[in-house]
């Protein structure tokens, strides 16, 4: 863990630093907000294809995604923490070049327009720093917290992945002055099919976090006496 920890406080912020020196040795012509708006995001890409190639691999290695554990899944958990706290200093960063730019100094403006601008991407951040890795660290699946964020999980899912399905045919027909069960036969039949194609893997998976919850609500094991 604490390895882990260290090669994320210093892979980051290092690559960072190295996009933004190469930018302006390469780029001249590119201001200081220039170089330090694409480092961020070259380091926001590089954060990306890792996390993607993890879960990639940890598919490919667990046969039931219900019971089965990858010792990647945990450690990159605590690779995360200081990329999300290297991210957040690097949002407030570029915030500052810009008003920079305007003539303005670090000052609690600067900071009230970085909160102002990125709140959600500040709450997100804090959720994974604060309730992300306590929940998959410290074994606390039948604590109140788990189980709170595997209900918002559930219904998150079905609002934005499932019904988002059956409302977009809703606002469709209303605007059409079409019923809801007149709209598929109303649109082209390629439609359809990729709709179904779209929601057939959201449904399955959906499934999936089902199983999982319902087992989130089973009575923990009573630890036998003696």
């Amino acid at each position: 863990m604490l390895l882990t920890l260290t090669w994320g406080a210093l892979f980051f912020p290092g690559l960072f630093a190295l996009c933004t020196w190469g930018l302006r040795r390469a780029r001249p012509e590119w201001t200081d907000t220039d170089c330090v708006m694409i480092s961020t995001r070259l380091v926001s890409s590089v954060q990306a294809v890792l996390a993607t190639g993890s879960g990639i691999i940890i598919i490919r290695s667990c046969s039931d995604v219900i019971t089965d554990r990858h010792w990647l899944a945990r450690e990159y958990i605590w690779f995360l923490v200081p990329y999300m706290i290297y991210d957040t200093y690097a949002m407030y960063l570029c915030e500052w070049y810009r008003t920079r730019d305007q003539n303005h100094r670090h000052s609690l403006t600067t900071f009230q327009n970085f909160l102002s601008k990125n709140r959600l991407m500040i709450t997100h951040h804090a959720v994974i720093l604060f309730v992300l890795v306590p929940v998959a660290q410290l074994k606390q699946q039948h604590s109140l917290l788990y189980k709170v964020n595997g209900i918002l999980t559930l219904t998150t899912f079905l609002s934005c992945r499932i019904l988002l399905f059956p409302f977009m045919y809703w606002s469709y027909g209303r605007q059409q002055g079409l019923s809801l069960l007149r709209v598929p036969f109303s649109i082209p039949f390629y439609c359809n099919v990729a709709n179904a194609f779209l929601i057939a893997p959201q449904i399955y998976w959906f499934s999936l976090l089902c199983k999982k919850a319902a087992r989130l609500f089973d009575t923990p094991p009573a630890k036998k006496d003696g």
